[in-house]
């Protein structure tokens, strides 16, 4: 199977797409059947969203993988497991055949969560993110040399929409220095946004960015949950009865006419977390109607 890189240099300029998915709360092995119908180049599963008890992520995104024809990327915070923890498991998702990940911190603990569980936070995502480039080496955060390298494919993200976008376009840095191949970011209905942060980070090191990114684009529905800043103007034509997946095909049209390439796109959450990944694929069909894929 292919990296996020090696897709991107076979693409000839189209879009890729990454697609959010939600591990099971259980073990039912006929729920993950639903994604991978979606058609995107990539599956992406999430790492315990919700703070929930969910299906590792490495494992979920290697069941995904089983059927040889769809590709997969795990995503891994920080915020569970000590250094050792994560580079045993990191040892172990390579041993199942992933080399796409993305690291995250992961949602912090509410007070409520800490009468119960405990944060970790061994170590930052930049830190990670520069340890796993050192298993690339063959060397652990010991400094030990192992058996063999991995050969991760690392991915990182950024939130253009922060209020305090020079830090944040500071800490993107100090990600691509650490060794990120590529970015994803949170979901945004602002092209202009990312236009000012890219400019904001060519200011502070004197460079281009770098790094391939994926831009965060939610389908959205009246009943469902919304992440990001969302404009009235979608909030207002949902409850007037627009379909959320016309609205996100002109978003993400939009996003094309601004020089946005590449996406990772969140399909509908539902109240008690479920996930409408038809809308997903039936966005990628009207995609595929206008841009056909080569």
């Amino acid at each position: 199977m292919a990296t996020v890189l090696q897709k991107l240099a076979e693409s000839n300029g189209r879009p890729l797409f990454l697609c959010d998915f939600s591990p099971t709360r259980g073990v039912d092995p006929a729920l993950y059947d639903r994604v991978k119908n979606v058609g995107a180049d990539f599956v992406i599963v999430a790492y315990s969203p919700g703070k929930s008890v969910r299906v590792d992520s490495t494992m979920a995104a290697h069941f995904i993988r089983q059927d040889g024809e769809h590709d997969a990327i795990f995503t891994l915070a920080c915020r569970d497991m000590n250094r050792l923890a994560l580079q045993n498991h990191l040892l172990g998702a390579h041993l199942l055949g992933l080399e796409n990940l993305v690291v995250l911190k992961g949602e912090e603990f509410a007070e409520k969560d800490l009468a119960l569980t405990k944060s970790v936070n061994d170590v930052t995502p930049t830190q990670l993110i520069r340890d796993i480039v050192g298993l690339n080496k063959g060397i652990d955060f010991r400094k030990r040399n192992l058996r063999a390298p991995t050969t991760f494919c690392i991915g990182a993200s950024f939130d253009p929409g922060q209020s305090d976008i020079k830090a944040e376009a500071n800490l993107a840095h100090q990600k691509v220095k650490a060794g990120s191949d590529f970015f994803i970011t949170q979901v945004l209905y602002d092209p202009s946004l990312v236009k000012r942060f890219l400019e904001i980070y060519n200011d502070i090191t004197g460079d281009e960015f770098p790094k391939p990114i994926f831009y965060g684009l939610q389908i959205l529905e009246k009943e469902g949950i919304f992440f990001g800043d969302t404009p009235e103007r979608i909030t207002r034509e949902l409850e007037q009865g627009r379909p959320g997946i016309e609205i996100a095909f002109e978003h993400l049209q939009n996003c094309r006419e601004n020089g946005l390439t590449n996406f990772y796109l969140v399909p509908p959450i539902l109240k008690g977390g479920r996930r409408n990944y038809e809308a997903a694929r039936q966005l990628l069909e009207m995609f595929s109607e206008v841009s056909p894929r080569v």
